[in-house]
């Protein structure tokens, strides 16, 4: 044994040092922040924390700036933000969403002063740090808290989703969002609404797709390859049996958590935050192992809407989300039509229908 040099760390004890010293290293950022005064709350510790990363293009409306970006290089467009740093940004697709998110956790702030387990909204963009001002300035007038951005210069920033923790990534580049989900990432391309509609500053409303989004895609295969009346046998005899995940199950149980924490103040009716289940399914046929599934996953949704095949725009219309995940673009685009702001989820059998479409 003498002369022997330390044993080496195996990978689970690497990681467990890892993890110490990253505790130990936000500790000292905390104390050295707890003794500065300051009026703005501050961003939740991210093992705590929903974080949801949104492009700047998700944020706000940059059309023109992409434009000039396109047409005319990089050296362009960063001039042209350089001399418009003063100019305020509009909102982009994502903007409302952020928005409440921001009043959820005001919200929370006032029930749970201490308590860290709220959203931290980051700003995630392959923007060069020149950019930085005027994106600041427009976060600023808007009164967003949006504490930590990652701007990467122009390179993918798809490598700093799980160093930032990211529970839910945003942006208007679908190639990204591709890139993402297939790294095991909650993702979604931005979709702007062609309609100007008003949304609830006071509740926070989320509508999910079932099949490819809340759940695994088993169904929806069976769907576009075997046909619908063996689709409907499938389910009824596949009743108790839950459907596998999908890529947003995460988020909807984050919203979930979240919303235990308002009804175990007794803030049930006055929640701000509105789940809905909005699907093609019908109800009577294959509905019912929708309901078991989240069931079994000990999740709640406020609505469940069956549709049995008919468009989805009318309806989301009246619930007036501030995002609609879907995977498949023609629902994506008829809610856009009627006014809804969505996101489409590139997960599943059906992106490869609609590419060979």
């Amino acid at each position: 044994m003498s002369g022997s040099g330390p044993e080496t760390p195996q990978p689970s004890d690497a990681a467990e040092i890892r993890l110490q010293e990253a505790e130990q290293d936000w500790a000292a950022a905390k104390a050295f922040y707890d003794n500065l005064v300051s009026k703005r709350p501050r961003p939740p510790k991210p093992q705590h924390a929903i974080t949801v990363a949104v492009s700047s293009r998700a944020l706000f409306d940059l059309v023109e700036e992409r434009r000039i970006y396109e047409e005319q290089g990089v050296e362009k467009y960063v001039e042209y933000q350089q001399d418009n740093e003063n100019v305020t940004l509009k909102p982009g697709p994502a903007f409302y969403f952020v928005k409440a998110l921001e009043h959820v956790n005001a919200r929370l702030l006032e029930l749970y002063p201490d308590d860290e387990e709220r959203f931290d909204i980051v700003l995630m963009t392959n923007n060069h740090a020149q950019v930085g001002v005027r994106l600041i300035n427009s976060i600023n007038h808007y009164g967003l808290t949006i504490e930590r951005f990652c701007m990467t210069g122009g390179k993918s920033p798809i490598g700093y989703l799980t160093a930032y923790l990211t529970n839910l990534y945003l942006s208007a580049d679908s190639e990204k969002v591709q890139e993402a989900i297939e790294a095991g990432i909650a993702s979604a391309t931005m979709f702007t609404a062609n309609k100007d509609v008003a949304y609830s500053d006071t509740q926070l409303r989320v509508a999910f797709d079932g099949d490819a989004v809340l759940f695994s895609d088993e169904s929806e295969q069976i769907v576009k390859e075997q046909g619908l009346d063996r689709f409907f046998e499938h389910e009824q005899l596949n009743e108790n049996k839950p459907l596998a995940q999908g890529p947003l199950k995460g988020f909807l149980e984050d919203l979930g958590k979240l919303q235990k924490k308002f009804y175990a103040k007794n803030e049930r009716l006055n929640c701000p935050i509105r789940t809905f289940l909005v699907t093609a399914r019908s109800a009577a046929s294959s509905g019912a192992r929708v309901l078991k599934t989240l069931r079994s996953w000990g999740l709640e949704i406020d609505e469940a809407l069956f549709l049995a095949g008919a468009p989805k725009g009318p309806i989301l219309v009246k619930i007036r989300p501030h995002i609609f995940f879907d995977d498949q673009m023609f629902h994506i685009e008829g809610a856009q039509k009627l006014g809804t702001i969505a996101a489409h989820v590139p997960y599943g059998i059906a992106q490869k229908y609609h590419k060979s479409a």
